[in-house]
């Protein structure tokens, strides 16, 4: 588990897409900080629609939610306009320093094998594609996404990727 000095070092480095400073957000309130993969991904984009479902929750218990991604500015708003969080606080990190860095031990993968995991097609199959459609890889397509619940400076709780359809419970993750 990382330090708060080296959680604090990383968000202290890193501006949203309005240019707020992420340590700053981290001081004024929690943050579920959510890293999605690309927005072709259909389990990206339900990522973005589970955390929309749940932003009255997570405001009334003064989470605010953050989502790192890889695709530019203009495509990002358009999906989250698309899920109603057009509002919500972005990190473009398109070198995916972020990502990368220790603090967080995201995980890097062939992004060809998971089209043949069970898990995935099972996603699919279960309404993945018809709420949240497919799209062609963009971006880095290897780089897996992740969840952390960030309060005073440091990381309470983590959720990172094994595999792309691995599902969330954003409520255990904020309490």
């Amino acid at each position: 588990m990382a330090e708060r000095s080296e959680v604090e070092g990383i968000l202290a480095s890193v501006e949203t897409e309005s240019g707020a400073n992420l340590l700053a957000l981290v001081e004024a309130s929690p943050v579920l900080l959510v890293f999605l993969r690309h927005f072709g991904c259909t389990f990206c984009r339900k990522t973005i629609s589970d955390v929309a479902e749940l932003k009255d929750e997570l405001a009334e218990r003064g989470v605010r939610p953050v989502f790192v991604h890889l695709g530019t500015p203009e495509i990002a708003k358009a999906h989250f306009n698309y899920y109603g969080l057009g509002e919500v606080e972005r990190v473009y990190d398109p070198e995916a320093r972020i990502y990368q860095d220790a603090t967080f031990g995201l995980l890097r993968t062939n992004a060809f094998s998971h089209f043949f995991k069970p898990k995935v097609w099972m996603g699919w199959l279960n309404g993945g594609l018809r709420k949240h459609g497919f799209g062609r890889i963009q971006n880095d397509g290897s780089q897996m996404p992740g969840v952390f619940f960030i309060r005073d400076g440091m990381i309470v709780r983590r959720f990172v990727h094994r595999t792309i359809a691995d599902e969330v419970d954003y409520r255990a993750l904020t309490v």
